[in-house]
């Protein structure tokens, strides 16, 4: 059984990123890796094609997390079911998905379906926050940079070690750096203004 790596970076990533992969493929015993740096919902990733060019029966395809490989459920699920239907393997190393095995198999359609639906959720809600706030334009006042839903989704981004900081804010819309950290310490804890704005904080 020998093993394959691939990694991805987004665009907006840094190498130290695709280092951990890297590093982290190569321990488990990784003879090969192949690398991108795109989007996870991009089409265009030539490393991952080589990737699933160069496998061959018998062989396990292994990542560092299952988002590396895709996004989208639907997808993941249709790129391992055709993996398998050639005999290889895949393993996703922070979480337990070995699709050796009938529990690791079934484990990654329920967790990429979750997943998914967890993303579409926040996003959705998000982008109604948006809508609502242009909806009244600047009645009442400033509108609020930050709003509950958004504070929510940067949490759930956080949670991703590897997904850097600026990435994060890009998705949030374009949210600056120091807006984010005046509600969230580093590691994604809420601070005070967060526990506010969620309704979680200590009222007199």
């Amino acid at each position: 059984m020998t093993l394959i790596g691939y990694a991805r970076i987004s665009t907006l990533e840094g190498a130290q990123v695709m280092d951990r992969q890297t590093d982290a493929l190569r321990a488990v015993g990784c003879v090969r890796l192949f690398e991108d740096r795109a989007s996870g919902a991009s089409a265009d990733r030539p490393g991952l094609a080589a990737c699933l060019d160069f496998l061959r029966p018998g062989d396990v395809l292994v990542v560092l997390d299952l988002d590396r490989l895709g996004r989208l459920a639907a997808e993941l699920i249709a790129l391992i079911d055709a993996l398998a239907g050639r005999g290889i393997g895949f393993r996703a190393l922070n979480a337990p998905m070995d699709t050796t095995t009938p529990a690791g198999r079934a484990f990654l359609q329920i967790q990429a379906a979750f997943a998914e639906m967890e993303r579409n959720i926040l996003r959705q809600r998000v982008n109604e926050g948006l809508a609502a706030a242009r909806a009244r334009g600047r009645k009442g006042g400033r509108p609020r940079v930050m709003t509950a839903e958004k504070l929510r989704y940067a949490m759930h981004l956080m949670a991703d070690r590897n997904r850097p900081i600026p990435a994060i804010c890009a998705e949030l819309g374009g949210l600056r750096p120091s807006t984010l950290y005046h509600y969230v310490q580093a590691d994604g804890a809420l601070k005070q203004p967060g526990r506010d704005l969620l309704g979680e904080g200590v009222r007199d």
